[in-house]
């Protein structure tokens, strides 16, 4: 995780991205914490060593991030894939939240962004018997967007994130923020930071070249600016 806060941050700095792809392999995208590094810790040591709290960059990179989930995302995993922007999974991808299997509870938003995505009933149940679900059913709960075969899901991922890139980085960012305060706040609270966010487009570049070209009828010439 460590590496993986360096690369995001890395990434997220380079004016020339506009999107990320997180992905792991055929059998597992991530498997979970490992348990033989928590095994012997104390409540003292992981309180006072504030444990997990720099899981934090992939969740507040300012540039998006999909997740390609193939295999198991399971306890840390599923929380990782979580953390991104959207979610796609392979066909025989699994998700799950088993930490209560082995005496405890998940630790890096597992309950909280669970339970935001597929609601308390679901979340519940997933929490407190360490089920899994498919990838099929992840897609019905809404914790993923997309099913594709295994072989293609890295192509899709790719193909999503260039449709991204198409667009201007810096309105791209803006949506981004507006579509994450709805998980953060109110209804009210997040219409009106959405309606800010809207008029603050109207500062930009490239808000005025999109409607130039859409009136034109011509492809936008987007400059980040």
């Amino acid at each position: 995780m460590s590496e993986l806060e360096q690369a995001v941050k890395k990434f997220d700095s380079d004016p020339s991205i506009g999107c990320m792809i997180l992905t792991g392999s055929n059998r597992a995208f991530a498997a979970g914490a490992d348990i033989k590094e928590m095994q012997n810790k104390s409540f003292s040591e992981v309180c006072k060593g504030n444990f997990l709290s720099n899981w934090t960059a992939l969740a507040e990179s300012k540039t998006p991030i999909v997740a390609a989930v193939n295999g198991f995302a399971l306890g840390g995993g599923c929380e990782i894939a979580m953390m991104c922007d959207i979610i796609i999974a392979g066909e025989k991808a699994e998700f799950g939240q088993p930490e209560i299997v082995i005496g405890t509870i998940p630790g890096a938003g597992g309950t909280q962004r669970l339970t935001r995505v597929v609601g308390k009933s679901k979340a519940m149940e997933m929490v407190l018997t360490g089920n899994r679900i498919s990838a099929k059913d992840a897609q019905l709960y809404g914790l993923v967007s997309a099913v594709h075969p295994v072989e293609s899901l890295v192509d899709e991922a790719i193909k999503l994130a260039e449709n991204i890139t198409k667009h201007s980085k810096l309105t791209v960012q803006l949506a981004k923020e507006a579509v994450n305060s709805a998980y953060e706040t109110t209804l009210d609270q997040g219409i009106n930071h959405e309606r800010r966010l809207f008029h603050a487009t109207f500062a930009t570049h490239d808000r005025k070249e999109g409607m130039s070209a859409f009136v034109e009828k011509r492809k936008p010439n987007f400059t980040d600016s």
